[in-house]
Protein backbone atom coordinates (compact mmCIF):
# COMPACT_ATOMS: atom_id res chain seq x y z
CA UNK A 1 0.00 0.00 0.00
CA UNK A 2 1.06 3.63 -0.39
CA UNK A 3 0.66 6.45 1.07
CA UNK A 4 0.50 10.12 0.33
CA UNK A 5 2.13 13.12 1.88
CA UNK A 6 1.22 16.32 0.95
CA UNK A 7 3.64 19.14 0.69
CA UNK A 8 3.31 22.82 0.50
CA UNK A 9 5.29 25.08 -1.50
CA UNK A 10 4.82 28.54 -2.13
CA UNK A 11 2.02 28.33 -5.12
CA UNK A 12 1.61 24.57 -5.66
CA UNK A 13 0.81 21.42 -3.45
CA UNK A 14 2.05 18.47 -4.97
CA UNK A 15 1.73 14.44 -3.40
CA UNK A 16 4.98 12.34 -3.15
CA UNK A 17 5.10 8.53 -2.13
CA UNK A 18 6.03 7.63 1.35
CA UNK A 19 9.47 6.40 -0.79
CA UNK A 20 10.30 9.71 -1.46
CA UNK A 21 13.96 11.09 0.48
CA UNK A 22 13.92 13.78 2.70
CA UNK A 23 16.68 16.18 2.62
CA UNK A 24 18.06 18.35 5.59
CA UNK A 25 15.62 20.93 5.12
CA UNK A 26 12.59 18.75 5.19
CA UNK A 27 11.84 18.62 1.62
CA UNK A 28 11.59 15.68 -0.53
CA UNK A 29 15.15 14.93 -2.90
CA UNK A 30 14.61 14.68 -5.96
CA UNK A 31 12.36 18.03 -6.34
CA UNK A 32 11.71 20.69 -8.71
CA UNK A 33 12.22 24.20 -8.18
CA UNK A 34 13.21 27.17 -10.69
CA UNK A 35 15.80 29.73 -11.36
CA UNK A 36 14.73 32.90 -9.07
CA UNK A 37 17.21 35.47 -10.64
CA UNK A 38 18.62 36.23 -14.45
CA UNK A 39 21.46 34.94 -13.36
CA UNK A 40 23.01 32.41 -11.27
CA UNK A 41 26.11 30.73 -10.94
CA UNK A 42 26.60 27.37 -10.62
CA UNK A 43 29.91 25.82 -9.02
CA UNK A 44 31.28 22.74 -8.97
CA UNK A 45 30.58 22.14 -4.75
CA UNK A 46 28.42 23.82 -1.74
CA UNK A 47 30.03 26.97 -1.39
CA UNK A 48 31.12 30.43 -2.74
CA UNK A 49 34.89 28.99 -2.30
CA UNK A 50 34.49 26.41 -5.07
CA UNK A 51 34.85 27.73 -9.03
CA UNK A 52 31.86 28.42 -10.74
CA UNK A 53 31.40 26.08 -14.10
CA UNK A 54 28.78 28.05 -15.96
CA UNK A 55 26.20 30.25 -15.31
CA UNK A 56 22.36 30.43 -15.68
CA UNK A 57 20.91 33.42 -17.47
CA UNK A 58 17.58 33.07 -17.55
CA UNK A 59 15.16 33.56 -14.43
CA UNK A 60 12.64 30.57 -14.17
CA UNK A 61 14.07 28.01 -15.59
CA UNK A 62 13.14 24.42 -14.54
CA UNK A 63 16.13 22.68 -12.32
CA UNK A 64 15.78 19.56 -10.24
CA UNK A 65 17.40 20.10 -6.74
CA UNK A 66 19.42 16.30 -6.34
CA UNK A 67 21.61 17.48 -3.18
CA UNK A 68 21.53 19.77 -0.17
CA UNK A 69 23.92 20.60 1.94
CA UNK A 70 23.58 22.89 4.34
CA UNK A 71 22.26 26.47 2.65
CA UNK A 72 23.60 24.81 -0.70
CA UNK A 73 21.59 22.71 -3.78
CA UNK A 74 23.02 20.39 -5.80
CA UNK A 75 20.84 20.83 -9.08
CA UNK A 76 19.97 19.48 -12.72
CA UNK A 77 18.90 20.75 -15.45
CA UNK A 78 17.22 19.52 -18.68
CA UNK A 79 20.25 19.30 -20.37
CA UNK A 80 21.82 17.17 -17.77
CA UNK A 81 24.16 19.59 -16.36
CA UNK A 82 24.74 19.30 -12.75
CA UNK A 83 26.41 21.76 -10.16
CA UNK A 84 25.76 23.38 -6.70
CA UNK A 85 23.94 26.78 -6.60
CA UNK A 86 23.08 29.20 -3.05
CA UNK A 87 19.61 28.13 -1.99
CA UNK A 88 18.39 31.63 -2.07
CA UNK A 89 18.89 31.65 -5.96
CA UNK A 90 15.90 29.45 -6.32
CA UNK A 91 12.29 29.74 -6.33
CA UNK A 92 9.56 26.92 -5.02
CA UNK A 93 7.62 28.38 -7.95
CA UNK A 94 7.40 25.32 -10.35
CA UNK A 95 7.77 25.90 -14.19
CA UNK A 96 7.87 23.46 -16.95
CA UNK A 97 10.60 23.64 -20.58
CA UNK A 98 8.62 22.25 -23.27
CA UNK A 99 10.34 18.95 -24.77
CA UNK A 100 13.56 20.04 -24.31
CA UNK A 101 15.18 16.26 -25.96
CA UNK A 102 13.46 17.71 -28.97
CA UNK A 103 15.77 17.00 -31.73
CA UNK A 104 14.05 18.45 -34.71
CA UNK A 105 13.50 22.20 -33.24
CA UNK A 106 10.65 23.09 -36.08
CA UNK A 107 7.97 20.28 -34.49
CA UNK A 108 5.39 21.88 -32.58
CA UNK A 109 2.89 21.49 -29.74
CA UNK A 110 -0.80 21.90 -29.29
CA UNK A 111 -1.93 23.83 -26.29
CA UNK A 112 -5.31 23.34 -25.74
CA UNK A 113 -8.15 25.13 -23.95
CA UNK A 114 -8.95 22.38 -21.73
CA UNK A 115 -6.88 19.15 -20.88
CA UNK A 116 -7.84 16.84 -23.81
CA UNK A 117 -6.51 16.22 -27.98
CA UNK A 118 -9.91 17.87 -29.21
CA UNK A 119 -10.13 20.81 -27.13
CA UNK A 120 -9.89 24.07 -29.56
CA UNK A 121 -6.23 25.13 -30.04
CA UNK A 122 -5.04 28.26 -28.35
CA UNK A 123 -1.46 28.41 -29.50
CA UNK A 124 1.27 25.77 -31.13
CA UNK A 125 4.54 26.14 -29.11
CA UNK A 126 8.04 25.31 -29.83
CA UNK A 127 10.60 23.16 -28.08
CA UNK A 128 12.55 24.49 -25.23
CA UNK A 129 9.99 27.18 -24.25
CA UNK A 130 9.46 27.88 -20.29
CA UNK A 131 5.64 28.18 -18.86
CA UNK A 132 4.72 28.55 -15.64
CA UNK A 133 2.84 25.51 -14.18
CA UNK A 134 -1.00 26.30 -12.82
CA UNK A 135 -1.94 22.99 -11.97
CA UNK A 136 -1.43 19.37 -13.50
CA UNK A 137 -3.91 15.94 -13.33
CA UNK A 138 -1.18 13.88 -13.28
CA UNK A 139 -1.96 13.50 -17.38
CA UNK A 140 -2.10 17.26 -18.67
CA UNK A 141 -0.61 20.60 -17.01
CA UNK A 142 -2.15 23.86 -17.30
CA UNK A 143 0.15 26.39 -18.26
CA UNK A 144 1.02 30.02 -18.47
CA UNK A 145 3.41 30.96 -21.20
CA UNK A 146 3.82 34.69 -22.14
CA UNK A 147 -0.01 35.49 -20.43
CA UNK A 148 -1.50 32.52 -22.97
CA UNK A 149 -3.01 29.76 -20.73
CA UNK A 150 -3.10 26.33 -22.34
CA UNK A 151 -2.99 22.67 -21.43
CA UNK A 152 0.52 20.44 -22.52
CA UNK A 153 0.79 16.50 -22.14
CA UNK A 154 2.39 16.36 -18.98
CA UNK A 155 4.77 13.83 -20.73
CA UNK A 156 5.47 16.91 -23.07
CA UNK A 157 7.49 18.75 -20.45
CA UNK A 158 10.46 18.60 -18.08
CA UNK A 159 10.38 20.28 -14.91
CA UNK A 160 7.37 17.57 -13.28
CA UNK A 161 7.65 14.04 -13.00
CA UNK A 162 5.33 11.33 -14.58
CA UNK A 163 2.28 11.32 -13.05
CA UNK A 164 3.11 14.13 -10.76
CA UNK A 165 -0.16 16.05 -9.67
CA UNK A 166 -0.05 19.93 -8.82
CA UNK A 167 -2.91 21.52 -7.63
CA UNK A 168 -4.29 24.46 -9.51
CA UNK A 169 -3.48 28.25 -7.60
Amino acid sequence: MVGIFVFSLPCSLYAQTVNQNLGPSGLPLPRFASIKPTRVNVRVGPGSNYSIIFTYKKQGLPIEIIQEYDQWRKIRDAEGDEGWVYQSLLSGKRTAITIPWQKDKTKRLMLRKSPTDNAELVAEVEPNVIGKIRQCDGHWCELKINNIRGWLHQLQLWGIYPDEKIKGW
